[in-house]
C-alpha cells in the first residue's frame, strides 16, 4: 500500500472506525446466542449490530476517500464523498430495520420461550459496555471536531448540543451507537422478562421498538446527508467566526458578500470583503491573501476565495441572529 494512501486512512474517521470493528465482534456474538436461544430480542439486537458494522465500515472508507486532495476534474475536492457512503449506510439500516420489525410480528403471532438465559445475559452485558465506549468515543470526537471546550461529564451535554456541526461519519457513529446502547439494553430487559415471567409478547414488542429505532437513525441520517450532498449553509456560529477572522485585519473595513459552505466535514468561504479606502492594487492584494492565509489556518476550512472592493461607507456584514453589525 502506498504513502499516499496510507496518509489518508490515517486521516479517516476514527470514530466509525473504532465502531465497525467493535460491532463486528459484538454482531457475531449476538448471533451465535440468537441462534442458540430463540431470543427474538437478541436477533433483533443482533441485526443492528451487523448493520451497524456494515455501515460504519463504509463510511470509514468513505472518510478515507474524502480526504484526498482536489484535482483539476474534482477542483473543489471530494468532501461530499463522505455523504453518498452514509446514504448507502440508511440503505442498510433501513433493509435490516424491515427484517427486524418482521421478526418482532411474527414472535408476537407465534410467541415462544427464549432459552441459555446467562449466554444472552452475558452477551448483552458485553454489547452494553462496547456499544457505551464507542458512544463516549464519538462524543469526544464531536467535541474535538467542533472545539468546544468540554471536559469530564460536561462533554455529554457538548456533545448533544454540537453535533449537527460534527463531520457526517461521526454524527452518523453517534445516532447509532444511541440506538444500539438503547437496543441492547431493552433486549437485556426482554431477556429478563421472558425468563422470570410469563409475559412472553414482550420479547416481539422489544423486537418491534428496536426495529422502528433503526427506522428513525435512517430518517435522520439520511435526511443530513440528503441536505450535506445538495449543499448546505454553514451554522450562522461557523458562518459568524469566520467573519470574525476577516474583520480581525486592520485594514478590512466591513464584510459586503459572505458565504460559508459545509463540504463533508471542512468548509469553503467566498466572500467580498472592503477595505479602507485609498490603497493601490498591489497593497489590496497582500492584504487579501493575507486575510485567506489566517482563515485557512482553521483545519476545518478547506477553501478560501475572496473579492476585494473599497469601503461604500455602509455597514454591510450583520452577525446572524444580531442586530447590530460586528463592526460598525
Amino acid at each position: 500500500m502506498s504513502t499516499n494512501w496510507m496518509e489518508l486512512i490515517k486521516k479517516g474517521n476514527t470514530s466509525s472506525a473504532a465502531a465497525a470493528l467493535g460491532n463486528t465482534g459484538i454482531a457475531v456474538l449476538k448471533g451465535i446466542a440468537a441462534a442458540f436461544s430463540g431470543s427474538g430480542a437478541m436477533f433483533a439486537s443482533a441485526m443492528h449490530s451487523i448493520a451497524d458494522a456494515i455501515n460504519q465500515g463504509f463510511v470509514f472508507l468513505g472518510s478515507v476517500l474524502a480526504e484526498r486532495k482536489p484535482t483539476p476534474r474534482f477542483p473543489t475536492g471530494f468532501g461530499r464523498v463522505i455523504n453518498l457512503f452514509c446514504m448507502i449506510a440508511v440503505i442498510v439500516v433501513t433493509i435490516m430495520a424491515y427484517e427486524t420489525v418482521k421478526e418482532g410480528i411474527h414472535l408476537l403471532s407465534h410467541p415462544s420461550a427464549a432459552h441459555h438465559f446467562w449466554l444472552n445475559f452475558i452477551v448483552l452485558a458485553i454489547s452494553i459496555a462496547v456499544d457505551s465506549f464507542v458512544l463516549v468515543k464519538a462524543m469526544k470526537e464531536i467535541v474535538h471536531e467542533t472545539k468546544a471546550q468540554a471536559t469530564g461529564l460536561g462533554v455529554v451535554p457538548a456533545a448533544i448540543r454540537n453535533v449537527g456541526r460534527a463531520a457526517p461519519p461521526t454524527r452518523l457513529v453517534f445516532y447509532e451507537d444511541i440506538v444500539a446502547t438503547l437496543g441492547a439494553l431493552l433486549a437485556l430487559i426482554a431477556v429478563l422478562v421472558t425468563q422470570f415471567t410469563a409475559i412472553t409478547i414482550f420479547d416481539g414488542l422489544a423486537t418491534i421498538f428496536i426495529g422502528l429505532l433503526m427506522v428513525g437513525v435512517a430518517f435522520k441520517v439520511g435526511y443530513d446527508n440528503m441536505v450535506g450532498l445538495i449543499g448546505v449553509a454553514a451554522p450562522n456560529e461557523i458562518e459568524t467566526n469566520v467573519a470574525r477572522v476577516i474583520l480581525a485585519d486592520r485594514d478590512v473595513t466591513d464584510i459586503n458578500k459572505l458565504r460559508v459552505v459545509q463540504e463533508g466535514r471542512t468548509y469553503h468561504v467566498e466572500s467580498y470583503i472592503e477595505l479602507r479606502k485609498g490603497l493601490s492594487l498591489a497593497d489590496a492584494d497582500d492584504i487579501k491573501f493575507r486575510v485567506r492565509d489566517s482563515l485557512l489556518t482553521d483545519t476545518n476550512i478547506s477553501d478560501v476565495t475572496l473579492g476585494i472592493i473599497e469601503d461604500n461607507g455602509v455597514a454591510d456584514w450583520m452577525e446572524p441572529g444580531n442586530e447590530e453589525a460586528v463592526r460598525q
